[in-house]
């Protein structure tokens, strides 16, 4: 039997077939079995418990059987018994209407109904700007999920600058968002990252410095002891080429300012060679030599522990 919105599609395919992604739509089903231990509480502290917002509460009480009890529509404050089974069902129908679907080249490392994992290129931009309207990694996810009819709301979990490479979440729906939001403010998502900086650094080190805006810049960053914010990164040196007096370094982060690890390399005398803010030296690379390599992190959904390796792109690759 086709669902509700699936026949609402096929109408509207009937009556104005160029406007079909109007009703492009994402459903997502979950089911809970209850345990004894979660006996007694209700389905709106069991379903807080799972990581549902309350945002995510308001919207499945709008859904049509957005919450049931045993296959029946149930109220958030009713109290669970052992074995009972709890499903909710998460319907969404709006898209990024404001952004561009734009066919680009990017790499898709790991995709389910909850999450989608990017390793994301050089010179894309992660969403929309003043002078990027059209060349970001929204307007691809749009265009991919437009090709998939889904609506798709772009939810970018870790973001990372324009000329980064490498691994970044996006959620594919606000219970994941919401998830991954709390998992980024508990520091609960670990990343990992390489790096091409001047000269030789230490085996290892940890910086440990305060960062803030720049008074003259609306971009830039700097070491701020007075106004900054605690930033904090680990490093460890992975290889030196002496001939070229570069290092290769591994970098984790505490905290996640902007231009944290750019910031921090050249405030202890290693800057990121290509870094068009704080280091214009484009003799090796083109843009800042940076690389998000690893992601671990629990799955919002499933629980289970999750571990991306993108390996350094060829401009990178190339230089050591």
């Amino acid at each position: 039997m086709c669902s509700f919105y699936s026949l609402c599609n096929y109408i509207f395919f009937v009556l104005f077939p160029q406007k079909l992604d109007i009703l492009f739509f994402m459903e997502r089903t979950l089911t809970y079995t209850i345990t004894k231990e979660e006996e007694n509480s209700t389905i709106e502290f069991f379903l807080k418990s799972q990581g549902f917002t309350h945002n995510v509460m308001v919207q499945l009480k709008k859904t049509e059987n957005g919450i049931t009890r045993n296959g029946v529509w149930a109220y958030t404050n009713e109290r669970l018994k052992a074995g009972d089974i709890v499903q909710t069902k998460l319907v969404e129908v709006k898209t990024s209407s404001d952004i561009e679907p734009v066919k680009l080249d990017f790499n898709i490392v790991y995709e389910d109904e909850d999450i989608i994992v990017v390793d994301k290129p050089a010179n894309m931009p992660i969403h929309p700007s003043i002078n990027n309207h059209d060349n970001t990694l929204a307007n691809a996810l749009l265009y991919y999920f437009n090709t998939q009819e889904q609506s798709f709301i772009f939810r970018c979990i870790n973001r990372l600058d324009r000329d980064t490479t490498g691994l970044t979440i996006i959620a594919k729906h606000s219970l994941s968002a919401g998830i991954l939001s709390q998992m980024v403010s508990a520091r609960e998502i670990r990343r990992t990252y390489l790096a091409i900086v001047e000269g030789k650094t230490e085996c290892f080190g940890t910086i440990d410095v305060p960062i803030a805006r720049k008074d003259d810049s609306t971009i830039e960053r700097c070491v701020n002891f007075e106004k900054g914010e605690t930033a904090i990164t680990h490093y460890k040196r992975l290889s030196y080429n002496k001939e070229k007096n570069l290092s290769l370094i591994e970098l984790h982060l505490e905290t996640g300012r902007t231009h944290q690890i750019r910031v921090h390399m050249k405030y202890i005398g290693h800057p990121l060679i290509g870094d068009f803010l704080y280091n214009p030296d484009y003799k090796y690379i083109s843009r800042q030599a940076l690389h998000s390599s690893e992601l671990t992190f629990v799955h919002p959904i499933t629980k289970k522990e999750m571990h991306f390796q993108a390996p350094l792109h060829r401009d990178m690759k190339c230089i050591l």
